[in-house]
């Protein structure tokens, strides 16, 4: 198995593991599925508790089959095959996807159909008619059905899955109250790389920088609000446990790992190595749709600003990553990194001054310009 190979079956793990109710629920489909199926289109006499089990494992397989098409698409989006992918148009990319998840489907049906229906080593359901009508009913149900998950799965990724949720059940068609960590992570020194470089090199610098970055954050369990520019926010929910509380930081510094493992890339491609600074933030958040003919999920309130404040204060002490003393409270700064001492400091349209930390690594302080 080549590098990349094994780094897209690393990251279907990955995945598997931060998604266990995905997965759950694709089991728990599936085996819906498989009854429905059995149900629907096979003989009464066949409709027996041990058929209905059988059929409910082929479909908890094929499901299976789907989730890990899809991750893996989501895996390999940065190998040459997935770069080539995302020059299609989006109708385009989605019967490649619809067509690979097919002959997944169409795959694993067969080989579950001869793991779990063969009778003392013959094959009873091996006639005529399972191949001039069931194969093409199922190859028609299995193009239908990776169709439908291409769409959505795409929809979720242009708009965001909690929008898409949001439309659907209505999460935040009332503005909502929740309460979040929030990261404002912005490049450095990106006017000064668009005079030097050029406007276009550097929206393919920075095009390339958050797509590097997307990893870290959903192996953190951060949810990318927007792009806004060369800026990326980035939400956790607020919870007991300190630990968990302290991910938003964990993920700056995994961030900064792997941009410092791309540098080499990054340097024959552009010359240069994107430099980065983030300003995180505790507190409560107001959520909600907005627009019409562009409906977008809104983050109003004031944990937004002090985050959004706390990153342009980076750039004034010169530093990679700035805390508010409201985060620090809740969270449990890892042993191997050192906390600056609190400053009040005022912020732009704030009364109250806000208490700010700078948290670095001991081994080596990143000069951020």
């Amino acid at each position: 198995m080549r590098a990349n190979e094994r780094g897209i079956a690393r990251s279907i793990l990955r995945q598997a593991g931060r998604q266990p109710r995905i997965v759950a629920a694709a089991v728990t489909a599936g085996f819906i599925f498989g009854i429905a199926y059995r149900a629907a289109f096979d003989p009464a006499v066949e409709r027996n508790l041990a058929n209905y089990l059988l059929s409910g494992l082929h479909g908890i397989g094929l499901a299976l089959a789907i989730w890990v098409v899809q991750a893996a698409f989501a895996s390999g989006a940065q190998s040459l095959f997935g770069a080539a992918l995302r020059r299609f148009p989006l109708a385009g990319e989605v019967i490649v996807r619809a067509l690979v998840t097919t002959a997944a489907l169409i795959v694993t049906g067969l080989a579950l159909q001869f793991a779990l229906y063969a009778e003392s080593q013959h094959l009873a359901w091996l006639t005529r008619h399972w191949f001039t009508v069931e194969l093409p009913r199922i190859v028609a149900s299995a193009f239908a059905l990776s169709l439908v998950i291409g769409v959505v799965s795409e929809a979720a990724r242009l708009i965001g899955a909690p929008l898409l949720t949001s439309l659907v059940l209505g999460t935040y068609h009332r503005p909502t109250r929740r309460s979040l960590i929030v990261m404002f992570l912005d490049l450095a020194k990106s006017t000064g790389l668009a005079e030097t470089m050029g406007e276009l090199r550097v929206h393919d610098l920075i095009t390339r920088f958050f797509f590097d970055i997307d990893e870290p954050i959903a192996d953190y369990g951060g949810t990318v609000h927007a792009y806004v520019g060369d800026e990326v926010i980035v939400s956790w929910p607020i919870g007991r446990d300190a630990t968990r509380n302290a991910r938003a930081v964990a993920c700056f510094f995994a961030i900064e790992r792997k941009m410092a493992a791309l540098e080499p890339e990054y340097a024959a491609e552009f010359g240069v190595a994107p430099s980065f600074r983030a300003g995180i933030h505790a507190g409560p958040v107001i959520i909600s749709e907005c627009g019409d003919a562009k409906r977008q999920l809104a983050f109003f309130g004031d944990t937004m600003n002090v985050a959004a404040r706390l990153c342009d204060y980076c750039k004034t002490i010169n530093d990679g990553l700035v805390i508010s003393g409201d985060l620090m409270r809740i969270m449990a700064l890892r042993t191997d990194l050192v906390a600056s001492p609190a400053k009040r400091i005022t912020v732009r349209g704030r009364q109250e001054p806000v208490e700010a930390l700078s948290i670095r690594e001991p081994q080596g302080e990143t000069t951020i310009g």
